[in-house]
């Protein structure tokens, strides 16, 4: 009797375990400077090029293109808020890859900084630019409202 109930033990703790593993994914956030986030989460939110899209365990495949704006990770129950830029993103139906120019957590943001480098771009579009420049300078200035956009506004 005792060793079919360790048998039942054995075989919930093997089922909660999977359960654990199937209501989480595994996230990575590379840059060209690093690995900024790389973490077993329960959902991720964040804007592609056709919107706004939730990403959880056993999403269909999918790559997309990611547009600067924020993204609300759900990780241990709690929402992380990061700014990101331009990239792309490859999900599998347990892994989420995303490979960007920029990622930040909103308690990292400095927003004098980000002000700044928003006032630059938005002084340089006024220049004449050639084409190349613009779209550096539009990146540029979509990057820095990201920020600004995550750390101003309130978070639950």
């Amino acid at each position: 009797m005792d060793f079919e109930l360790g048998t039942l033990k054995d075989e919930r703790l093997s089922r909660d375990t999977r359960w654990d593993m199937a209501n989480t994914l595994k996230f990575e956030i590379v840059t060209p400077d690093a690995t900024v986030y790389s973490a077993e989460v329960e959902s991720v939110i964040l804007e592609g090029v056709e919107g706004q899209m939730m990403i959880l365990p056993q999403h269909a495949r999918l790559i997309t293109q990611l547009v600067p704006g924020e993204m609300v990770v759900r990780r241990a129950g709690h929402d992380e808020f990061l700014a990101v830029g331009e990239g792309l993103v490859e999900v599998t139906g347990e892994h989420v890859a995303i490979v960007t120019d920029m990622a930040v957590a909103a308690e990292s943001i400095d927003e004098a900084k980000a002000e700044e480098a928003r006032q630059r771009a938005a002084a340089r579009l006024a220049e004449k630019l050639s084409s190349e420049e613009v779209a550096a300078v539009n990146a540029s200035l979509a990057r820095s409202l990201a920020q600004l956009h995550v750390k101003r506004r309130p978070h639950k």
